[in-house]
């Protein structure tokens, strides 16, 4: 599970960032608003951090941004302002959970562990309708305008990553992480053979969507704008 920690006390980012290490999880680590909006576009994440006052845009504002471009990712606020007001604002802006500093790390865990039981969107949300093409990660059956095939796991996998995060810049760890796990060793080529393999399967059904190489970074799907949703 990989989480994205957004607060400007660096010390204290940098604790939690270690605590959660040693508790399994990998993260990234942001300090302000307008750096937090970079990492959200580049990256997917499995939970976010969100503090509530931060430099430059704070996290309602952070947070109504994620909402309205379709990013679902669960976000758990961490704010020092407790009044039922604040709190309800939190939650009425797209929040799952908010915890009030100070606050005991086993109670942070305990609320983390909460969401992440609940089903994911990637994980369990298994028929994707994306543009031109569906695609069912039960059966991995994709659809699309010329005629259907069947993919294999990995590829399967991969274009259920894309369409889970479209128009999204996915770093080239990111998306070995998801597929592979992050123990297991695979040769950096292989991933852009299974890239060629996605490609060649849109292509194949005759859809317009595309996978473009980000030089130096990863892949990202691009729609041209129109929707995906899951159901």
């Amino acid at each position: 599970m990989r989480i994205l920690i957004i607060e400007d006390e660096v010390e204290q980012c940098q604790l939690l960032q270690f605590r959660l290490k040693k508790e399994g999880f990998s993260s990234d680590i942001c300090y302000d608003g307008d750096e937090a909006g970079y990492y959200l576009s580049q990256n997917a994440y499995d939970l976010v951090l969100l503090d509530r006052m931060l430099p430059n845009k704070d996290g309602i504002q952070i947070l109504n941004e994620m909402r309205k471009k379709g990013n679902g990712t669960p976000v758990i606020m961490i704010t020092a302002l407790g009044e039922l007001d604040d709190r309800v604002s939190v939650l009425d802006s797209g929040a799952d959970d908010y915890i009030v500093k100070p606050y005991e790390f086993k109670e942070l865990m305990a609320r983390i562990r909460c969401i992440l039981r609940r089903p994911s969107s990637i994980e369990n949300i298994n028929v994707v309708t994306c543009s031109d093409i569906t695609y069912n990660n039960d059966v991995k059956i994709l659809n699309g305008p010329k005629n259907s095939c069947t993919l294999s796991n990995k590829e399967g996998d991969l274009l259920d990553l894309f369409l889970h995060n479209p128009d999204q810049t996915i770093p080239r760890q990111n998306i070995l992480t998801r597929i592979w796990g992050a123990d297991y060793e695979i040769e950096d080529g292989n991933l852009d053979n299974y890239i060629y393999f996605v490609r060649r399967r849109l292509n194949n059904v005759g859809s317009s969507l595309a996978i473009k190489t980000i030089r130096g970074i990863g892949y990202r799907l691009i729609t041209e704008e129109q929707s995906c949703s899951a159901k």
